[in-house]
Formats: C-alpha cells, sequence, structure tokens
C-alpha cells in the first residue's frame, strides 16, 4: 500500500538526518484503540489511516515530532480520539456540506490525525462527496478551514517525503534539520 511505503520513506529520511525527530515516535496501537475510536466517533476510519496506524502509533505523551509541515506531530489513535472531544465545542450548528467545502467551526465528521501544540489540528474529512477522505488544516484561531490541503493521506505523505528526499519546498514550507537532529519546516 501507498501509504506505507511513504511513511517507510520518511522514517528512513529521519533516521539518517533527524535521528531525536526519528526517536519520539512511539510503536502502534493495538486495534482496540482504531476500535474504540471508531465506537465512540461513528467514524470509520478509511483503509490508509489504519494502515499508517499500524505503523505509527504518534508520539510518548504527545512530544512534538513536526515530520508534517508546517508545525505538525501524528496522532495515534488514542489521542486522535481525544483531539477529536476537544473538538466538540467547536462544532457547526448546521453541519451539512460535502468533503472539501469551506467550514466554519471543526466539523464532527472530520478525524484529527495531526497536532500542532497551538489547539490547530490535520483532520481527515469524512464527510460524503467526491473529496472524501482528504487531508483538511483546522485553524483553531481563524474558526475554520478554507479549503483541503491534500487529497488523501497518500498523498500527503508522497509529498512530505519527497520532499525531504530531495530537500526542497512543499508549498511554503523548507525542511530543515537543527544541530539537535530536529526536523523543522521553514515558512515564508
Amino acid at each position: 500500500m501507498g501509504v506505507l511505503r511513504h511513511w517507510e520513506r520518511i522514517v528512513a529520511w529521519l533516521d539518517e538526518h533527524a535521528p531525536s525527530t526519528a526517536r519520539a515516535f512511539v510503536p502502534p496501537e493495538d486495534e482496540s484503540a482504531v476500535e474504540a475510536l471508531e465506537a465512540a466517533t461513528g467514524l470509520t476510519p478509511p483503509d490508509d489511516l489504519r494502515a499508517w496506524w499500524s505503523v505509527c502509533g504518534g508520539t510518548a505523551d504527545l512530544a512534538f515530532a513536526e515530520v508534517l509541515p508546517p508545525f505538525y506531530t501524528p496522532l495515534g489513535p488514542s489521542d486522535a480520539l481525544r483531539s477529536w472531544r476537544l473538538k466538540e465545542r467547536f462544532w457547526p450548528a448546521d453541519p451539512a456540506s460535502e468533503a472539501g467545502a469551506p467550514t466554519v467551526g471543526f466539523h464532527p465528521r472530520w478525524l484529527p490525525i495531526a497536532f500542532d501544540g497551538c489547539g490547530d489540528a490535520l483532520a481527515l474529512d469524512l464527510r460524503p462527496g467526491v473529496l472524501s477522505g482528504c487531508v483538511v488544516e483546522w485553524d483553531r484561531e481563524a474558526g475554520g478551514m478554507v479549503k483541503p490541503e491534500w487529497t488523501g493521506l497518500g498523498e500527503m505523505l508522497d509529498r512530505i517525503a519527497t520532499a525531504l528526499e530531495h530537500r526542497c519546498r512543499l508549498g511554503h514550507c523548507e525542511p530543515l534539520v537543527g544541530s539537535d537532529g530536529r526536523l523543522g519546516w521553514r515558512t515564508d
């Protein structure tokens, strides 16, 4: 599956170039964590997310490992559930909309996959529609999302792996490794 291959590329690059970031990741949680998330949210994680969670458990105690630009750290299923629950107070009054449509609030059919420590999130948009499964960035301060960032998890991980391997820009971000062996992203 593409998601697994792209994550392998990212981990291999981190092991060689940003070992402090690589060490932050923990082993995957067992399937019961995904089942608990599914039962609590009513959302079915897509196969590509389940595949990613089968090899990436996020970080211990939500330690920062900003592998997803510009400042995002992957979440495992238990932390994704906690994040989803914390965002219930931001749900829109009228949640009827299609995947990828601009939204005010945090839509209940979004499944958080990464956090930035400031309340923002990357999430899979699981609303129905052509763009179902796209990756959106929710800006807590702005209170919404304007447009999808990537068409899906596979595209996101592939583009990140390519940017790391070639040390090239990804949108408005450029990968940098500090003297402490941590990956960061310089933004415009």
